[in-house]
Protein backbone atom coordinates (compact mmCIF):
# COMPACT_ATOMS: atom_id res chain seq x y z
CA UNK A 1 0.00 0.00 0.00
CA UNK A 2 3.28 2.69 1.01
CA UNK A 3 4.63 1.47 -2.57
CA UNK A 4 2.01 2.14 -3.99
CA UNK A 5 1.48 5.78 -2.74
CA UNK A 6 4.97 6.37 -3.00
CA UNK A 7 4.42 5.55 -7.04
CA UNK A 8 1.81 7.48 -7.44
CA UNK A 9 3.26 10.49 -5.63
CA UNK A 10 6.25 9.78 -8.08
CA UNK A 11 3.78 9.51 -11.21
CA UNK A 12 2.14 13.41 -10.12
CA UNK A 13 5.14 15.04 -9.79
CA UNK A 14 6.28 13.93 -13.16
CA UNK A 15 2.69 15.23 -14.44
CA UNK A 16 3.35 18.77 -12.63
CA UNK A 17 6.64 19.25 -13.48
CA UNK A 18 5.87 18.24 -17.74
CA UNK A 19 2.78 21.18 -17.19
CA UNK A 20 5.25 23.55 -15.50
CA UNK A 21 7.97 22.78 -18.25
CA UNK A 22 5.77 23.10 -20.88
CA UNK A 23 4.50 26.47 -19.66
CA UNK A 24 8.09 27.73 -19.62
CA UNK A 25 9.41 30.26 -22.63
CA UNK A 26 11.46 28.08 -24.66
CA UNK A 27 15.01 26.69 -23.18
CA UNK A 28 17.39 25.40 -25.02
CA UNK A 29 19.02 22.42 -23.24
CA UNK A 30 22.21 20.59 -24.51
CA UNK A 31 23.94 17.74 -23.65
CA UNK A 32 27.94 17.37 -24.49
CA UNK A 33 29.04 13.93 -24.63
CA UNK A 34 31.72 11.75 -26.84
CA UNK A 35 35.30 10.62 -26.55
CA UNK A 36 37.78 11.26 -23.91
CA UNK A 37 40.52 13.83 -25.41
CA UNK A 38 38.07 15.07 -28.38
CA UNK A 39 37.71 18.55 -26.90
CA UNK A 40 34.05 18.53 -24.50
CA UNK A 41 35.96 20.82 -22.28
CA UNK A 42 37.01 23.41 -24.88
CA UNK A 43 33.38 22.87 -25.99
CA UNK A 44 31.86 23.71 -23.02
CA UNK A 45 34.12 26.73 -22.66
CA UNK A 46 32.70 27.63 -26.25
CA UNK A 47 28.92 27.56 -24.90
CA UNK A 48 29.85 29.23 -21.64
CA UNK A 49 31.01 32.35 -23.96
CA UNK A 50 27.43 31.94 -25.40
CA UNK A 51 26.03 32.79 -22.19
CA UNK A 52 25.02 29.11 -21.79
CA UNK A 53 25.09 28.00 -17.70
CA UNK A 54 27.20 24.49 -17.61
CA UNK A 55 27.65 22.04 -15.57
CA UNK A 56 30.56 19.63 -15.97
CA UNK A 57 30.17 15.51 -14.91
CA UNK A 58 26.68 15.58 -13.88
CA UNK A 59 25.62 12.28 -12.96
CA UNK A 60 22.18 10.98 -15.73
CA UNK A 61 20.85 9.98 -12.94
CA UNK A 62 20.08 14.08 -11.14
CA UNK A 63 19.32 14.64 -15.05
CA UNK A 64 15.79 15.20 -14.81
CA UNK A 65 15.89 16.76 -11.77
CA UNK A 66 18.27 19.58 -12.79
CA UNK A 67 16.34 19.92 -16.18
CA UNK A 68 12.99 20.81 -13.96
CA UNK A 69 15.21 22.94 -11.40
CA UNK A 70 16.54 25.12 -14.51
CA UNK A 71 12.68 24.88 -16.06
CA UNK A 72 11.47 26.43 -12.66
CA UNK A 73 14.15 29.41 -13.05
CA UNK A 74 11.46 31.76 -14.32
CA UNK A 75 13.54 32.22 -17.37
CA UNK A 76 16.34 33.09 -15.85
CA UNK A 77 18.24 30.26 -16.92
CA UNK A 78 17.25 30.34 -20.67
CA UNK A 79 20.13 28.54 -21.88
CA UNK A 80 21.91 24.99 -20.12
CA UNK A 81 24.73 23.00 -21.03
CA UNK A 82 25.62 20.03 -19.08
CA UNK A 83 28.57 17.79 -19.93
CA UNK A 84 28.45 13.90 -19.19
CA UNK A 85 31.12 11.19 -20.14
CA UNK A 86 32.59 8.17 -19.06
CA UNK A 87 33.76 9.34 -16.49
CA UNK A 88 30.87 9.33 -14.74
CA UNK A 89 31.73 4.85 -14.65
CA UNK A 90 28.42 2.96 -13.75
CA UNK A 91 26.14 6.15 -13.27
CA UNK A 92 26.88 7.21 -17.15
CA UNK A 93 25.18 3.76 -18.47
CA UNK A 94 21.69 5.41 -17.89
CA UNK A 95 22.65 8.29 -19.94
CA UNK A 96 20.16 7.41 -22.68
CA UNK A 97 17.21 6.71 -20.46
CA UNK A 98 18.13 10.02 -18.71
CA UNK A 99 17.53 11.85 -22.11
CA UNK A 100 14.09 10.14 -23.17
CA UNK A 101 12.82 11.04 -19.58
CA UNK A 102 14.15 14.74 -20.41
CA UNK A 103 11.67 14.32 -23.46
CA UNK A 104 8.65 12.88 -21.78
CA UNK A 105 8.52 15.68 -19.42
CA UNK A 106 8.54 17.96 -21.99
CA UNK A 107 11.99 19.29 -22.51
CA UNK A 108 13.87 18.97 -25.94
CA UNK A 109 17.56 18.54 -25.61
CA UNK A 110 20.14 18.53 -28.00
CA UNK A 111 22.85 15.66 -27.75
CA UNK A 112 26.35 16.75 -28.92
CA UNK A 113 28.73 14.17 -29.46
CA UNK A 114 32.61 15.08 -29.59
CA UNK A 115 35.20 12.60 -31.51
CA UNK A 116 38.43 12.54 -32.63
CA UNK A 117 40.91 9.93 -34.51
CA UNK A 118 42.81 7.10 -32.46
CA UNK A 119 45.77 8.78 -33.58
CA UNK A 120 44.81 12.28 -32.29
CA UNK A 121 43.52 11.19 -28.82
CA UNK A 122 46.88 9.09 -28.28
CA UNK A 123 48.50 12.50 -29.23
CA UNK A 124 46.61 14.31 -27.43
CA UNK A 125 46.82 12.38 -23.73
CA UNK A 126 50.60 11.55 -24.70
CA UNK A 127 50.98 16.33 -24.84
CA UNK A 128 48.87 16.44 -21.59
CA UNK A 129 50.10 13.47 -19.88
CA UNK A 130 46.59 12.51 -18.52
CA UNK A 131 45.37 9.61 -17.30
CA UNK A 132 42.34 7.90 -19.67
CA UNK A 133 38.92 7.21 -17.53
CA UNK A 134 39.15 3.34 -18.51
CA UNK A 135 42.92 2.93 -18.19
CA UNK A 136 43.83 0.25 -15.60
CA UNK A 137 47.47 -1.71 -14.83
CA UNK A 138 46.17 -4.42 -17.84
CA UNK A 139 44.93 -2.29 -20.33
CA UNK A 140 47.05 0.57 -22.58
CA UNK A 141 46.21 3.77 -23.71
CA UNK A 142 44.75 2.34 -27.54
CA UNK A 143 43.11 -0.35 -25.47
CA UNK A 144 41.33 1.87 -23.54
CA UNK A 145 40.71 4.33 -26.05
CA UNK A 146 39.21 1.22 -28.76
CA UNK A 147 36.79 0.23 -25.69
CA UNK A 148 34.99 3.63 -25.10
CA UNK A 149 34.43 3.51 -28.87
CA UNK A 150 32.96 0.52 -28.59
CA UNK A 151 30.61 2.07 -25.24
CA UNK A 152 30.02 5.23 -27.08
CA UNK A 153 28.47 3.51 -30.17
CA UNK A 154 24.66 3.42 -29.35
CA UNK A 155 24.83 6.38 -27.97
CA UNK A 156 26.77 8.21 -30.60
CA UNK A 157 23.98 6.75 -33.24
CA UNK A 158 21.04 9.24 -30.99
CA UNK A 159 23.11 11.92 -31.07
CA UNK A 160 21.96 15.36 -33.08
CA UNK A 161 25.16 16.59 -34.12
CA UNK A 162 28.65 14.40 -34.31
CA UNK A 163 31.78 17.12 -34.38
CA UNK A 164 34.84 15.13 -34.85
CA UNK A 165 37.73 17.87 -33.79
CA UNK A 166 41.11 15.69 -35.29
CA UNK A 167 41.97 18.71 -37.49
CA UNK A 168 40.07 21.56 -35.12
CA UNK A 169 41.68 24.00 -32.87
CA UNK A 170 40.24 25.93 -30.47
CA UNK A 171 38.64 28.86 -32.61
CA UNK A 172 37.20 26.47 -35.02
CA UNK A 173 35.52 24.61 -32.64
CA UNK A 174 34.57 27.75 -30.95
CA UNK A 175 32.81 28.92 -34.45
CA UNK A 176 31.58 25.33 -35.52
CA UNK A 177 29.38 25.71 -32.22
CA UNK A 178 28.00 29.40 -32.88
CA UNK A 179 27.14 28.54 -35.97
CA UNK A 180 25.51 25.11 -34.60
CA UNK A 181 23.21 27.52 -32.76
CA UNK A 182 23.32 30.19 -35.41
CA UNK A 183 25.05 32.72 -33.38
CA UNK A 184 28.22 33.93 -35.36
CA UNK A 185 31.12 34.23 -32.04
CA UNK A 186 32.51 37.23 -33.24
CA UNK A 187 29.10 39.00 -32.40
CA UNK A 188 29.18 37.79 -29.24
CA UNK A 189 32.19 39.45 -28.30
CA UNK A 190 32.32 41.55 -24.93
CA UNK A 191 34.20 44.63 -24.86
CA UNK A 192 35.28 46.20 -21.61
CA UNK A 193 36.67 49.84 -22.15
CA UNK A 194 38.30 51.14 -18.73
CA UNK A 195 39.67 54.21 -17.89
CA UNK A 196 42.50 54.50 -15.07
CA UNK A 197 45.27 56.45 -13.28
CA UNK A 198 48.78 55.84 -14.28
CA UNK A 199 49.71 56.77 -10.47
CA UNK A 200 47.97 53.67 -9.14
CA UNK A 201 49.18 51.62 -11.48
CA UNK A 202 48.67 49.94 -15.54
CA UNK A 203 45.69 46.95 -14.98
CA UNK A 204 47.48 43.89 -15.26
CA UNK A 205 44.41 42.46 -17.42
CA UNK A 206 44.31 44.98 -20.37
CA UNK A 207 44.51 44.10 -23.82
CA UNK A 208 45.10 47.46 -25.39
CA UNK A 209 46.38 50.27 -23.02
CA UNK A 210 46.47 53.56 -24.37
CA UNK A 211 48.12 57.22 -22.86
CA UNK A 212 45.83 60.10 -22.49
CA UNK A 213 48.55 62.09 -20.56
CA UNK A 214 49.84 64.35 -23.29
CA UNK A 215 46.08 65.82 -23.29
CA UNK A 216 45.57 68.98 -21.35
CA UNK A 217 44.89 68.41 -18.10
CA UNK A 218 41.53 69.92 -16.31
CA UNK A 219 42.66 69.34 -12.98
CA UNK A 220 44.63 72.41 -13.27
CA UNK A 221 41.45 74.26 -13.56
CA UNK A 222 40.33 75.17 -10.13
CA UNK A 223 36.64 74.79 -10.56
CA UNK A 224 37.10 71.50 -12.10
CA UNK A 225 39.59 69.61 -9.74
CA UNK A 226 36.73 68.38 -8.14
CA UNK A 227 34.79 67.40 -11.14
CA UNK A 228 34.95 64.09 -12.97
CA UNK A 229 35.22 63.14 -16.80
CA UNK A 230 31.36 62.30 -16.43
CA UNK A 231 30.61 65.91 -15.69
CA UNK A 232 29.68 68.00 -19.08
CA UNK A 233 32.11 70.79 -17.90
CA UNK A 234 34.81 68.64 -17.66
CA UNK A 235 34.14 66.89 -21.26
CA UNK A 236 33.69 69.84 -23.12
CA UNK A 237 37.02 70.80 -21.40
CA UNK A 238 39.05 67.91 -23.29
CA UNK A 239 37.22 67.83 -26.05
CA UNK A 240 38.05 71.46 -26.63
CA UNK A 241 41.78 70.02 -27.53
CA UNK A 242 41.83 69.55 -30.92
CA UNK A 243 44.50 66.42 -30.06
CA UNK A 244 41.63 64.79 -28.30
CA UNK A 245 39.12 64.93 -30.91
CA UNK A 246 41.59 63.36 -33.45
CA UNK A 247 42.80 61.10 -30.54
CA UNK A 248 39.59 59.74 -30.25
CA UNK A 249 38.85 59.26 -34.13
CA UNK A 250 42.23 57.37 -34.14
CA UNK A 251 40.81 54.84 -31.27
CA UNK A 252 38.09 54.57 -33.02
CA UNK A 253 39.87 53.52 -36.29
CA UNK A 254 41.85 51.31 -34.80
CA UNK A 255 39.08 49.14 -32.98
CA UNK A 256 36.99 49.00 -35.80
CA UNK A 257 39.85 47.35 -37.55
CA UNK A 258 41.10 44.97 -34.55
CA UNK A 259 38.14 44.08 -33.25
CA UNK A 260 36.65 41.74 -35.94
CA UNK A 261 40.14 40.52 -36.06
CA UNK A 262 40.18 39.36 -32.52
CA UNK A 263 36.49 38.07 -32.62
CA UNK A 264 37.61 35.82 -35.58
CA UNK A 265 40.73 34.58 -33.36
CA UNK A 266 38.12 33.27 -31.00
CA UNK A 267 38.66 35.87 -28.60
CA UNK A 268 35.02 36.68 -26.33
CA UNK A 269 36.14 39.26 -24.23
CA UNK A 270 38.53 42.11 -24.50
CA UNK A 271 39.76 45.21 -22.35
CA UNK A 272 40.63 47.92 -23.82
CA UNK A 273 42.25 50.64 -21.14
CA UNK A 274 42.86 54.39 -21.70
CA UNK A 275 44.72 56.18 -18.95
CA UNK A 276 45.85 59.56 -17.69
CA UNK A 277 47.44 60.80 -14.64
CA UNK A 278 44.80 60.29 -11.75
CA UNK A 279 42.18 58.78 -13.18
CA UNK A 280 39.54 61.75 -12.71
CA UNK A 281 39.32 63.61 -16.09
CA UNK A 282 40.90 62.85 -19.04
CA UNK A 283 40.55 59.34 -19.29
CA UNK A 284 36.95 58.84 -17.95
CA UNK A 285 36.04 61.52 -20.56
CA UNK A 286 37.48 59.30 -23.62
CA UNK A 287 36.57 56.24 -22.40
CA UNK A 288 32.79 57.41 -22.44
CA UNK A 289 33.07 58.66 -25.59
CA UNK A 290 34.61 55.50 -26.56
CA UNK A 291 31.85 53.36 -25.42
CA UNK A 292 28.88 55.03 -27.07
CA UNK A 293 30.73 55.02 -30.06
CA UNK A 294 31.30 51.39 -29.99
CA UNK A 295 27.79 50.63 -29.39
CA UNK A 296 26.71 52.69 -31.85
CA UNK A 297 28.68 49.66 -33.79
CA UNK A 298 27.01 46.88 -32.36
CA UNK A 299 29.18 46.05 -29.63
CA UNK A 300 28.44 44.35 -26.36
CA UNK A 301 30.47 46.74 -23.62
CA UNK A 302 31.01 47.45 -20.27
CA UNK A 303 32.30 50.78 -18.94
CA UNK A 304 34.42 51.02 -16.12
CA UNK A 305 36.22 53.71 -14.50
CA UNK A 306 38.58 51.98 -12.08
CA UNK A 307 40.04 55.26 -10.40
CA UNK A 308 37.86 57.88 -10.86
CA UNK A 309 36.40 58.20 -7.08
CA UNK A 310 40.08 57.90 -5.56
Amino acid sequence: MEIEKDDNNRKEARSKSMRAAQQQPSQEFVVVTGLSGAGKTQAVHCLEDMGFYCVDNMPPALLPQFAELCAHSQGRVPRVAVVMDIRGGYFFADLSGMIETLRTLGFKPRLIFLEATEDTLLRRFKETRRRHPLATRHRTLLDSIRLERRQLQELRASADKIIDTSSTNPRQLKEDIAVLFNERASGRMLVNVLSFGYKYGVPVDADLVFDARFLRNPHYIPEMQQLTGADTQVEQYVMEDPASGEFLRKLEDLLIFTLPLYAAEGKSYLTVAVGCTGGHHRSVVLTRLLGEFLRGQGYEVVLDHRDMKR
